[in-house]
C-alpha cells in the first residue's frame, strides 16, 4: 500500500512542478492557484502576464502604502494588497547598451540609501529583443521585510521601471513567478520605430 501512495504523491509533484510555468494556465502559488494573463500598458505598447485577479491599487492604499508623491504610475495588487506588481516611467534617457550601466547605478543607489537592504543575484536579460537589468534584494519595512525584484529597461528613448514586491516571508512562493513576469515583457515594434 505504501508504494501506491509514493507513486501517487510522485505524479502529483510532477503534476504540480509542470504547472508553474504561467503560460500554462493555472499555477499554485504558496495555498491557491492562480490563473495569469497578458495586460497592456502605455497605449497598449507594453505587456506583461500578470495573475488575473490582480487589479489597481485603490487611491488610498496607494496613498497609505507609498506615501511618496513619486509612487509608480502603474500599481497591481492581491487582495491582501501585499503582492505588488508596479511599472513607473522615469523622465531618463535610455537606450539598449545602457541598460547594465543603469541597473548597476539603480543598485548602488539603493545600497547608500538603505544599507540594511541585502541584495542577493542581478544581471541582464535579453527578451523579446530587449535588455532588462535587473535585481533582487530583501529591505525592512515596518512590519517585518519586504521581497523586491526591480528591472529597468527601454521604452521610447526613456526608462520604465517595474518591480514585483510581496512579504520576505512569502519570497520563496513568488520568486520564480516574480522572475517569469519579467521575463513576459513585450514592447510592441512600433514604438522601437517610432521614437
Amino acid at each position: 500500500m505504501g508504494n501506491i501512495d509514493e507513486k501517487i504523491l510522485e505524479i502529483l509533484n510532477s503534476e504540480e512542478s509542470k504547472s508553474q510555468n504561467i503560460n500554462d494556465g493555472q499555477v499554485k502559488i504558496g495555498n491557491r492557484y492562480y490563473e495569469f494573463e497578458e495586460r497592456s500598458f502605455y497605449d497598449d505598447n507594453v505587456k506583461l502576464l500578470i495573475p488575473k485577479d490582480f487589479i489597481d491599487m485603490p487611491q488610498h492604499l496607494r496613498e497609505i502604502k507609498y506615501p511618496s508623491s513619486q509612487r509608480p504610475e502603474i500599481i497591481l495588487t492581491d487582495e491582501s494588497s501585499s503582492i505588488n506588481i508596479m511599472l513607473n516611467r522615469i523622465d531618463s534617457s535610455l537606450n539598449e547598451e545602457q541598460v547594465k550601466e543603469l541597473t548597476d547605478g539603480m543598485k548602488a543607489i539603493l545600497k547608500k540609501v538603505n544599507p540594511a537592504n541585502i541584495f542577493f543575484t542581478d544581471g541582464i536579460e535579453k527578451v523579446d529583443e530587449k535588455n532588462i537589468g535587473y535585481f533582487e534584494f530583501k529591505s525592512p519595512a515596518m512590519d517585518g521585510f519586504i521581497y523586491n525584484l526591480m528591472f529597468f529597461f527601454e521604452f521610447k528613448g526613456k526608462t520604465v521601471m517595474g518591480t514585483f514586491c510581496c512579504r520576505y516571508d512569502e519570497y520563496k512562493d513568488w520568486r520564480e513567478v516574480a522572475f517569469q513576469v519579467m521575463k513576459s515583457l513585450r514592447v510592441t515594434k512600433k514604438n522601437i520605430e517610432g521614437r
